[in-house]
């Protein structure tokens, strides 16, 4: 556990994954802030939307556009519970996300610290500022206890 508060974006982020568990979606939340003042917000729901793009960070970055009115959003912040995807990692890119926090670090999935290192490679456009490991454990427990449960 975190010895000291989480940020309040984080700290949103894990209840946005922590309602997606109880849908039976995969744990992981994003929150997009700008100017401090939360715009939006997801959660994984790829099979409650039978849409294999709904991952948290998209679903949170479309609303985010959506409320902005605008595709690019520039200055915003997005905060995830987990490592992000080479699909949100991109989709990071694509919207111009000034700065990414998240939580657990992703091994076997994840494209910003591990596999395709989105963000390192020489034909990306964009690059956002990265910090890691903010709610990590909070993060990494959920999905332990949620994958735990269905085996």
């Amino acid at each position: 556990m975190t010895r000291w508060p989480l940020p309040p974006p984080m700290a949103r982020a894990l209840e946005e994954a922590q309602i997606a568990a109880l849908e039976g979606e995969v744990p992981i939340g994003a929150v997009v802030v700008k100017d401090g003042r939360v715009v939006a917000t997801g959660r994984n729901a790829p099979r409650q939307t039978c849409d294999p793009t709904a991952h948290a960070e998209i679903v949170a970055i479309r609303a985010a556009a959506a409320a902005l009115g605008n595709d690019r959003l520039d200055g915003c912040e997005l905060w995830v519970t987990l490592e992000p995807c080479a699909m949100c990692a991109g989709a990071i890119v694509h919207a111009r996300i000034a700065r990414l926090y998240y939580g657990a670090a992703d091994p076997k999935g994840g494209a910003v610290e591990h596999g395709a290192r989105v963000f390192e490679q020489p034909q990306c456009l964009h690059r956002p500022e990265v910090y890691a490991g903010i709610g990590g454990a909070e993060g990494g427990n959920l999905l332990r206890a949620f994958f735990r449960e269905r085996r």
